[in-house]
């Protein structure tokens, strides 16, 4: 037996906004996936550094979407959870072949910002129906992506 769940939210928008945040997790996650690429593959004059700042990145990462998982399951949904879903639903695409230090910082902030504007999509829905959990993930995510993407600019100015 499956149990009613009656948190103030229909079950239709229970479903849209879960929609949405299956669209962030994939994005989150594609991030996540290249941002451990590019920490195993960097390479130059600002490897340790790179390195090092790559893996904290990932491994703040890898919480976010177990966060982003388990709101979308107190929902009452089922979270998307293979590359096979992640691929259809993600904005970011793959980087294929190598990249040089500086094209994976811009890689990393365009992916940031992608992530960004997901997040920003899902406000007005998630504001409408009084879903203040989603709403303070969602800002807790954003807290950390701009200041991110923010950190990453900074690497690209001479």
């Amino acid at each position: 037996m499956k149990a009613k769940i009656d948190i103030g939210i229909s079950e239709k928008n229970r479903e849209e906004i879960s929609k949405g945040l299956s669209h962030f997790l994939a994005d989150s996650y594609t991030l996540y996936l290249k941002t451990h690429n590019f920490h195993w593959n960097v390479t130059g004059p600002m490897f340790q550094t790179l390195h090092i700042m790559f893996e904290g990145q990932y491994n703040e990462l890898a919480l976010a979407v177990d966060e982003i998982a388990e709101r979308i399951r107190a929902l009452g949904v089922k979270a998307p959870a293979s590359y096979h879903d992640f691929m259809k639903l993600t904005s970011i695409k793959e980087n294929l072949g190598d990249l040089s230090a500086t094209q994976m910082i811009t890689e990393l902030v365009l992916g940031h910002e992608q992530v960004i504007k997901t997040a920003r999509g899902l406000f007005s829905m998630v504001n409408e129906v009084h879903d203040e959990p989603t709403a303070d993930l969602l800002i807790q995510r954003l807290r950390v992506h701009e200041k991110t993407s923010w950190m990453l600019r900074s690497m690209l100015e001479s």
